[in-house]
This record gives structure tokens, sequence and C-alpha cells, in this order.
């Protein structure tokens, strides 16, 4: 529940003062002599660590037990928790607190230890010194190998969450503990000291408090104020590893610090080293805080995005990465309708060279497109694809000639792509040659849905128009159910293979058609951008 809003800057923490990374491991860190509590080696028998959170619960999900759960399950760690208190809170603050008996949370703890192996736990909210009490005595009874205290005294929103004779008890945990992360705040409450007004002196607080309990002390940084977000983990013995960290610009930090202890114990597990745990959770959170901002949870400070490795590698929903890819071309959809080749086609006012401009570069345009197309045939992985892909190659030749026989007869054989044509053309044949089946896809779909999209409302100008408009006989052609169809058949196409894809391959889809999208809405404004008005429709290639 306390905030750290950190992120890694590289893979790697930044060293101060010396310290031996390879006789850093005390076996008396957490003042009893137990040297299997701080093992240098991690657990690789244990596919799943099994970490227990003794924590408060936080209804609105974003911090306590809810967090841990989430920031133990993103690690491959197998979560369990012992409630400890009972909060009314979300993201704007803290309503009411309600701490059930002491020996009831030993005897949710007792459960557990009697059946399960732990093989980390972490400690966060626990509310009353009777509370603290009961768990210390758990501890001290059974020897976890990890043990990792969030001391929990004030959530995010300031709200105090312990009272202030529960210190004292607070205190006498650490000695149970291997590594406390408090941040600046309760770091001052920990040592009965005022709050630490700068970093140096922040880390000069870490160094006390380890020293007189024999902990390692992670001091988060991440309450001061700046572009950096420094964080330093000290050893007992003075020494200092640090990691820099760049500020991340988000509101979304309700949770951080139990996500961030949770995570650390259950890397250690895995590692067994606490430099290099601390490093990868470092570096977890960092993204899970960049990209909180799509979890669109809470008016106040939102949780973190703890599963943001799950769900970008998850599989898609079907549909959901068309519905994506529509949403993201809104731009050029907008900036298509608001073109005068389409205004000016919509109203009947459009001149006639400009028009034959367009028809000119499009049969010049699906010459190249069904090429395309017969790539992707070749490509398809299923029977029903190939055909589907080399009908539209085929399709396209036809309408090529029925442009030159019906629409184009009376002008120059001679036609040359303009400089549009030619740029989009070069884009789907890039593509096509380097790309998968995927990328292709994607490439060649603007063709399809904008065009059906375009056809949809300008039929529908169409038939709403008074009197005979001069381009009725083209804009007829429009109402095409086959066409909506096959578009359709493409967008289903397309969405199975971005659930087949990788997220890397997917992101190069999305890339295909946005670039596609955009030649879309330039093809549109060709006629008017290279003939600026000055051609007549006898010399439709000189806009080159």
């Amino acid at each position: 529940m306390s905030t750290s809003t950190l992120k890694s800057s590289s893979r790697e923490a930044v060293p101060t003062e010396n310290v031996d990374t390879e006789n850093f491991d005390t076996e008396n860190v957490a003042g009893t002599p137990a040297p299997a509590r701080h093992p240098k080696v991690g657990n690789p028998g244990v596919l799943h660590p099994r970490i227990l959170s003794i924590a408060g619960s936080d209804p609105s999900g974003g911090a306590g037990v809810q967090a841990d759960i989430k920031s133990i399950s993103a690690h491959g760690g197998y979560a369990m928790a012992a409630i400890t208190a009972l909060t009314a809170q979300n993201t704007r603050g803290v309503q009411g607190v309600h701490v059930p008996p002491a020996d009831f949370l030993i005897a949710q703890l007792d459960a557990v230890a009697a059946d399960i192996t732990i093989d980390a736990v972490k400690i966060g909210m626990l509310g009353t010194e009777e509370v603290m009490d009961a768990v210390a005595g758990w501890l001290a009874r059974t020897r976890p190998p990890v043990v990792v205290l969030d001391p929990v005294m004030v959530a995010t929103s300031g709200d105090v969450l312990v009272l202030p004779a529960a210190r004292r008890a607070l205190l006498a945990i650490i000695k149970n503990a291997h590594l406390v992360t408090p941040n600046i705040p309760e770091l001052a409450v920990l040592l009965d000291l005022p709050e630490a007004a700068g970093w140096q002196e922040a880390v000069r607080q870490g160094r006390e408090l380890a020293a007189a309990h024999h902990v390692l002390v992670l001091v988060k940084g991440g309450h001061l104020p700046g572009d950096q977000c420094p964080d330093a983990l000290v050893a007992p013995d003075g020494t200092v590893q640090e990691f820099q960290a760049a500020r991340i610009d988000t509101a979304n930090t309700h949770g951080t610090g139990c996500s961030l202890s949770a995570a650390v114990a259950t890397l250690q597990v895995q590692t067994g080293d606490w430099q290099a745990s601390v490093s990868l959770a470092k570096e977890w959170l960092g993204r899970a805080l960049e990209t909180s901002a799509a979890l669109q949870v809470g008016a106040g400070a939102g949780p973190i995005n703890h599963l943001h490795a799950l769900w970008e590698h998850a599989a898609l929903r079907p549909g959901g990465f068309s519905n994506e890819l529509w949403e993201a071309c809104e731009p050029q959809r907008r900036a298509i309708f608001a073109l005068d080749f389409i205004k000016e086609l919509a109203s009947g006012t459009l001149q006639g060279h400009h028009f034959a401009y367009y028809l000119a570069q499009d049969a010049l345009y699906l010459g190249s497109y069904s090429k395309v197309l017969a790539r992707a045939s070749a490509l398809a992985p299923t029977e029903a694809e190939q055909k589907f892909w080399a009908g539209g190659a085929q399709n396209c030749l036809e309408v090529e000639m029925v442009l030159h026989r019906d629409w184009l007869r009376d002008h120059p054989a001679g036609l040359e792509q303009g400089p549009v044509t030619k740029h989009y053309v070069d884009h789907l044949q890039a593509v096509a040659f380097s790309g998968s089946y995927g990328e292709v896809v994607a490439a060649v779909l603007p063709c399809y849905w904008l065009y059906a999209e375009v056809g949809r409302v300008l039929h529908a100008d169409y038939l709403a128009f008074a009197g005979e408009h001069p381009y009725g006989a083209w804009l007829a052609t429009y109402a095409d159910d086959d066409f909506a169809q096959a578009t359709a058949t493409a967008v289903s196409i397309m969405d199975a293979a971005a659930r087949r894809g990788s997220a890397l391959e997917r992101g190069r889809m999305r890339a295909a058609f946005a670039h596609s999208a955009q030649y879309e809405v330039d093809f549109f404004a060709a006629p008017h951008s290279q003939l600026a008005g000055a051609l007549s429709g006898a010399n439709i290639g000189a806009g080159d």
C-alpha cells in the first residue's frame, strides 16, 4: 500500500560503496543463526514457489492481499493468504478498518503451515499490536526460509493504517525478517525520526535501521520529488546497492509497495540473490506502472497493471484485434470523409478529370494488388483461405479489365502510376515478400475494409440524392453484397492470424495495417493533390 514509482533504468543495478556481492549473504542477517534462511542459490526444484501473504484485504483489488496474489502469480508463484484486517477502501482512500481476533489469524497461519510447504512469506498490513505479536510468535516458531516485511503504516492515499502504539511491536517482527521494504515516511516512523528530506539522508536512515536490527533494508525513494526515483538495498554492515530509476508519470500508484515486496519475496525463492530479486522486481514494476492506464480503475490513485506480461501475450478474444485496429484507424476514416474528392463525389460536383484520374490509378493499383493477394493465397494455412485470396486476386484482374473497358476506353492506354499509387503498391509488395502471412493479411485489409466503409456511406448518400447523379452508375456498384461478405471474411481471417501469432507479429500486423490505412487516405486525396485542378480528362497521367 506504500508508493514507490520506480522503474529500473537498466537491467543492472548501480553499485555504490564497495559492495562485496560474493560475501553479501550473511547467515545471521535475520538475527538468528539460520543459514538456510539466506540460501545463496534459489530453489530450482520448486516450479511454482509457494508464497504466503500475511496482509490486509483491499476490496478495490489494488493493494493488500489482492495485490500480493496478483504479484506472486505474475512471477510464477503459488499465492496463499492469511487476512490480518478488513478495510473499506477504494482508489480515493480508506474509509474504515476492521481487525479480526488475533487468534483467528494464527488459526489461518497454522492451518496453512500444517499442510503446505511455505517457501516464502510476505508480510503487509498488520493493524494492531496484538496481531503483530501473534505474527512475530508464529514466525519464530515456523522459521520460513524467506521473510519480506513491508511495514505498511500509511496508505498511498495518506491514510494511517496502524496505531502509533503498534510501532514497537512492528519493530519486534523485524528480527524475524530478512528484508524490510519501507518507503521514506515508514522508514522515519520505524526509527522515530523526522522524515528524510533527501536521498542521502534516507540512505543514512536505512543504514541505521539495518545496523540496529541486523536486517536487509530496501529504502524506496518514490516519495522524493524529481525525475528520478532511486532505491537502495542496504546491508547490516552498511554496504549499499543502489538502483537508479526514472519516475513514471502516472497517478496509478495504489499498492505499489505491496506489489513490489510480494514480487521480491517470490523472486528470492527462485534466484537466492537479493540484488537480482530486487532488480527484476523493479523492472517488472516499471512496466506495470507504464501500462496501468489501460485498466481504467477508479477515480483516485489507481492500481498498477500486475498481469501486464500475461495479458500482452495472452490469446486474443474473438474480434478483439480487428476492433482494436478499427478504433486505431478512426483518424484515417475521418480524414477520408473530409476529403474534397469524397464530398464532391457524393454531391455530384466532382470534376470529370479528377474522377478519371482516380479510376486510372485504381486500375493500375489493382494489377499490383492482385499479385499481393496471390501471395497471401500462397502463404495461407488453410485451403479455404487459399481459395479466398486466390478468388480476390482473380476479381481484381476482372475489375481492372472492366475499368479499362467501360470507364477508361476514351483515355490514352499508356497510363503511368502516380506517386501515391506507387508508394502504396511498394508498401504492399514489401510486406508481401518479406512479412509473415498475418502481416500480409493486415496490409491488404484496409483496401477491403475502408473501401467498403466509403462505399456504404456514398451509396446511402446516392440513394437519397434528388435527381440524376452524374456518377450514379459508379456509386450503384458500391451496394455489392458479395464485396461486403468478402470484407467480413477478410476481417475474420486477420483476427484468426492475430490469435495464432506472437505479440511481436501482432505488432508488425498493426504497423502494416496502419501504413495501408494512411495510404487509403492518400489514394482518395490524390486526384486533387496531384492534378491540382489544372488537368483535363484527356491527360490523366500528367499528374505524375
